[in-house]
């Protein structure tokens, strides 16, 4: 008898059929075993209070600044600023020369009583009847008025000269020295008012309406352990067509004047608070072409739930439709995740490892 030799396509197909097929539900599964639970964590709903925020960037000012000028050209003869010093409403930080005007308050003031002294006589002769016009009186009374107005008018530029607080705060740093000559345009200090600091900051425009006068806002600096609460005081009556945002101000106190002006803020606006929330986290939310929908755990096996959401915070979800309290929803594996899949519930950290 005679053995013809086969073909080599007929002999690979026949080595394929002849190995064992690989599990179908293994490769399904990425490689867990058909059947085999998978290890997921989950959380209870509970219904709690939710507060809707907003947040915003801003910057630290202070309640009352100002730079300290001069209201008129002159050389420094006095110079009581020093740095870091609280002062109060009225104190004298700074004198320039006026000797010239001293002089000529001196000469006003006695025309003034020159002037005084002979309306004073005109108007004795004028109640004993004396031969003396009413035209003669009124010319020297109205020298008097006069005089008067010119002492009044030295002593307002005598007091340009000086440079007070107008109002308590801390001084800054001087920038110039005693005699040295000054014009309305010279810095010479700062002062600022910080025992309360002023948060400016801006919002998007369909957020304005829900924004009102003493709303709370808590805010974060740069470097700072830990938040800072506040409350608005001011809404700019308009919004900027340029950003279409809204320019809030708001105000907090300052205790040991930590808190500097000219600061970065990351801002917090708490727009409402809706009691008796249902909220899930918001990695467990699994977004569809046309609906949302979550997984719940029943009898050790996962469920879909279509839910219909509403305020999201970063990192829960509000659930309008879908939930109730007692619901366990699935937190983890939700790439592998399929309705009917049994699963198995493990501590976060476990099922952390076993992804």
């Amino acid at each position: 008898m005679t053995f013809w030799p086969l073909p080599l396509a007929a002999v690979a197909l026949l080595s394929a059929c002849a190995r064992p097929a690989a599990p179908a539900a293994a490769e399904k599964s990425g490689g867990r075993p058909a059947g085999d639970p998978l290890h997921v964590t989950v959380v209870n709903v509970t219904p709690a209070t939710l507060a809707e925020t907003i947040t915003a960037t801003g910057t630290l000012r202070a309640d009352e600044a100002v730079e300290l000028q001069a209201e008129v050209n002159g050389r420094i003869v006095q110079l009581r600023i020093e740095e870091g010093a609280q002062v109060r409403r009225g104190d004298l930080l700074a004198k320039l020369n006026d000797a010239d005007l001293r002089a000529a308050l001196q000469r006003a003031a006695w025309k003034k009583e020159l002037a005084e002294a002979k309306e004073r006589r005109l108007a004795s002769l004028l109640q004993r009847g004396a031969s003396l016009t009413q035209e003669e009186y009124d010319n020297a009374l109205n020298e008097v008025n006069v005089q008067r107005a010119e002492v009044a008018l030295i002593e307002a530029q005598i007091a340009k000269t000086e440079i007070r607080a107008p109002f308590d705060g801390v001084v800054g740093l001087r920038y110039v020295s005693e005699g040295a000559f000054v014009n309305a345009t010279t810095r010479i200090a700062t002062l600022q008012s910080v025992d309360r600091i002023k948060i400016d900051f801006s919002v998007p425009e369909r957020h304005a309406a829900r924004l009102t006068v003493s709303s709370p806002v808590n805010f974060t600096v740069s470097g700072g352990d830990r938040a800072v609460r506040g409350a608005i005081i001011a809404l700019e009556p308009r919004i900027d067509p340029g950003t279409r945002t809204l320019q809030v101000r708001a105000v907090a106190p300052n205790p040991g004047r930590r808190l500097l002006p000219g600061g970065f803020a990351s801002v917090q606006i708490t727009l409402a608070e809706i009691p008796d929330a249902i909220q899930v986290p918001a990695a467990a939310v699994v977004p569809g072409v046309t609906e949302k929908s979550v997984f719940i755990l029943v009898d050790g096996r996962a469920v879909r739930r279509p839910v219909r959401t509403g305020t999201r915070s970063e990192i829960a979800v509000q659930i309008l439709e879908g939930l109730k309290p007692g619901d366990r929803v699935i937190t983890s594996g939700l790439q592998q995740m399929r309705a009917g899949l049994p699963v198995v519930v493990e501590p976060p950290a476990v099922a952390r490892g076993a992804q």
